[in-house]
């Protein structure tokens, strides 16, 4: 029996985890999506939805394809041009990237915001001191004192002065009906989807098919390289992007390998 056969997924820390384990990054993601439902911060819903996630990743080699990448860098030229960029924090984001989205927040003058479905004021409470203890300094969607039209559920709560204001908003695991009512207040849409068919990709202007945990990280780092480029080079990056290659990729590599 090797090392590997010997580690569970039932780690008290992620410190445990080989690094060099084949399905690292799988078992990190487990192991901090379970940590945050015991926090309070994850719904147990959060659990399937990494589930599927898991799979689609597994399909693409779990690791960041070329046409993910050069969303990820368009991603990052949108956030740099917005006028009040926001990233929405739900509680399997708050679990999986709660330091990396601070990261991406501060590398591109973003507003981060509380947004869920299954919504109660502790919750919302918890995910922003999280946030807080990874270095956040304000967080939004505890006011939620505005509505997205057309939705019924929890999700159309949002800040005034936040995700409902906001010019480009970055949605990452998103529920498809509200990335449609989101685009249909002409806000930039940023998605990232570990499925190329689901809703959300399919109608977000730059949809990133990659795992969270790798996606923002990246977008980080294409900000920071981007951060002396003009308007004109930004805009460039925009205006060259192709969604819809960058979904047909997706879809390749994942049916064929390719």
């Amino acid at each position: 029996m090797s090392d590997y056969d010997t580690v569970s997924a039932d780690v008290e820390h992620e410190e445990e985890i080989p690094a060099d384990h084949p399905r690292y990054q799988d078992l990190l993601t487990r192991h901090r999506i379970e940590t945050g439902i015991e926090k309070g911060i994850t719904h147990l819903q959060g659990m399937h939805a990494e589930g599927r996630g898991s799979a689609f990743d597994y399909l693409l080699g779990e690791e960041t394809i070329p046409s993910a990448d050069t969303a990820e860098r368009a991603a990052a030229a949108h956030l740099l041009l917005a006028d009040q960029p926001v990233l929405s924090i739900n509680g399997n984001v708050a679990a999986l990237v709660p330091g990396e989205m601070v990261d991406l927040a501060s590398a591109v003058g973003a507003d981060l915001e509380v947004n869920l479905f299954n919504r109660t004021p502790e919750r919302v409470e918890a995910i922003a001191e999280h946030l807080r203890e990874h270095g956040a300094d304000e967080v939004k969607g505890l006011t939620a004192d505005a509505r997205i039209p057309k939705l019924d559920h929890q999700r159309a709560k949002v800040d005034a002065d936040g995700i409902y204001a906001a010019d480009v908003v970055l949605v990452p695991l998103e529920d498809g009906d509200r990335a449609e009512a989101l685009q249909e207040m002409d806000k930039t849409e940023i998605v990232i989807d570990l499925n190329p068919l689901s809703r959300s990709p399919q109608v977000a202007a730059v949809p990133i098919v990659d795992n969270i945990i790798r996606a923002v990280p990246n977008m980080t780092e294409h900000a920071r390289d981007l951060a002396d480029a003009d308007e004109a080079e930004l805009r460039s990056i925009v205006d060259e992007f192709d969604r819809e290659q960058v979904l047909e990729d997706a879809e390749a590599r994942i049916r064929n390998g390719l």
